[in-house]
């Protein structure tokens, strides 16, 4: 099995493994119907977009939200029997994918609130632990994460810079790193390149493309015992 993962724009991520699996879907081109499970991180519109989980959804999609979102849920166009509400630290397995919630808030600015338990997302697909930040700034709880791969926002203003973003890459030291919001609703275009440059002999960072893990030397070694 392999997966192969694509930050589609913005913060709106496609992994597919043996689950196809979105995050915050926002801005996607088509209809493509072939989410199994869709995460959402919080319900700023450029997160919790209805429009665009209704291009991906279908029949059988599970949708997983913080629980602080279930007033926002009646145009998801998911009913309540296939979505999950979960809170900061909520553990779960969805059709054999291992999905825990981080916290995710900002450190000195208002956009993101602790008080919201909004979250990011921990999944474990075909023996690889990814992290989805959401939007989040360095805190005490992100600081803890464990991960193969990161998927961190850099853009600034509502979230880390991408130097503090690099910062967080060099606590947390995954195999991997992928830059995310930024070049579009925030950030500048620039900013995937200076996270890359920071990590540069520390950390292997992949900028906003198709990333195929049989590609990636350093995934080799990513399957455990």
């Amino acid at each position: 099995m392999y997966e192969e993962v694509q930050v589609l724009t913005h913060s709106s991520i496609r992994i597919a493994g043996n689950q196809i699996i979105y995050f915050d879907p926002f801005n996607v081109e088509g209809e493509p119907h072939d989410a199994d499970i869709i995460c959402v991180t919080h319900d700023h519109f450029d997160h919790y977009s209805p429009e665009d989980l209704a291009k991906v959804k279908n029949a059988a999609t599970i949708l997983v939200c913080p629980k602080t979102m279930k007033d926002a849920l009646s145009n998801s166009g998911i009913s309540e029997e296939f979505t999950e509400l979960v809170a900061p630290g909520d553990e779960m397995e969805i059709n054999g994918v291992r999905i825990q919630a981080v916290p995710a808030y900002n450190v000195g600015k208002q956009f993101h609130p602790q008080a919201n338990q909004w979250v990011g997302y921990l999944v474990t697909m075909n023996n690889v632990i990814y992290y989805i930040a959401g939007d989040t700034d360095i805190n005490e709880d992100v600081k803890k994460v464990r991960c193969d791969v990161a998927l961190l926002p850099v853009g600034g203003t509502y979230t880390m810079t991408a130097e503090e973003a690099a910062k967080l890459a060099e606590i947390i030291h995954p195999k991997a790193a992928i830059p995310t919001h930024y070049g579009s609703v925030a950030g500048k275009a620039e900013d995937g390149q200076i996270f890359a440059d920071m990590l540069k002999d520390k950390i292997n960072v992949i900028l906003k493309d198709v990333i195929d893990i049989r590609d990636l030397q350093i995934f080799v070694d990513l399957k455990r015992n």
